[in-house]
């Protein structure tokens, strides 16, 4: 049975007492941001990944080794890894989420904006039937996010992120399960893991 733990905070919730937690690459990375909404989203990420760690582990939250190495540069803004677990850490908006399995996953969420240039970004991230397939009333930004997030999940559990050209996805991988996910009201989301079956996921609010 393929389980999925998904752990979902808002950046209201961030606290001072978070950062002393995080390693020094992570520190780099906090204060290298310019906007406080960014920095809270990337803070309660790595927070929320080094807590659920740490309780599934048994050791304090700062010593729980986390990996960011991007395969294609070495500098440390890739897919978040830590040993004997597999993860996946998304944000938008207010939204922070993570998703911990045993599996290669993916997660991604995204806040819908009525006023997106849908057209415009579907020429490069869908392909000519899913675009095609988009309705044209008030519900076309709503329908294009919920299509985005479900190839965004998928490029973030099979690795190969922004080498790939999405408008070649249009459904999960074999071997692969690929779901929506009911999030806040706004946003909606999508997970992506390796599996044969449909996973059992567990959603805990941070």
């Amino acid at each position: 049975m393929t389980e999925v733990e998904l752990w979902w905070g808002r950046i209201g919730q961030v606290r001072d007492e978070f950062a002393p937690d995080l390693d020094p690459v992570e520190l780099g990375r906090l204060t290298a941001y310019v906007r406080a909404a960014d920095k809270a989203r990337f803070l309660l990420g790595c927070t929320i990944v080094r807590r659920v760690l740490a309780a599934r582990f048994s050791l304090p939250a700062a010593s729980i080794r986390l990996d960011r190495t991007c395969p294609e540069c070495g500098k440390p803004h890739g897919k978040v890894r830590a040993e004997g677990v597999e993860l996946s850490v998304t944000h938008s908006g207010d939204l922070v989420g993570v998703a911990v399995s045993d599996r290669p996953v993916g997660l991604d969420v995204e806040k819908v904006d009525p006023d997106l240039d849908v057209d415009g970004l579907a020429r490069i991230s869908l392909s000519a039937a899913e675009t095609a397939s988009l309705p044209r009333d008030g519900s076309r930004a709503l329908a294009f996010t919920t299509a985005w997030t479900r190839k965004e999940a998928v490029v973030k559990a099979t690795g190969d992120g922004l080498r790939t050209d999405l408008r070649t996805i249009t459904g999960p991988p074999a071997g692969f399960q690929l779901l929506d996910l009911t999030t806040d009201p706004g946003y909606v989301g999508a997970l992506a893991i390796q599996s044969v079956e449909p996973p059992v996921l567990r959603t805990f609010r941070f």
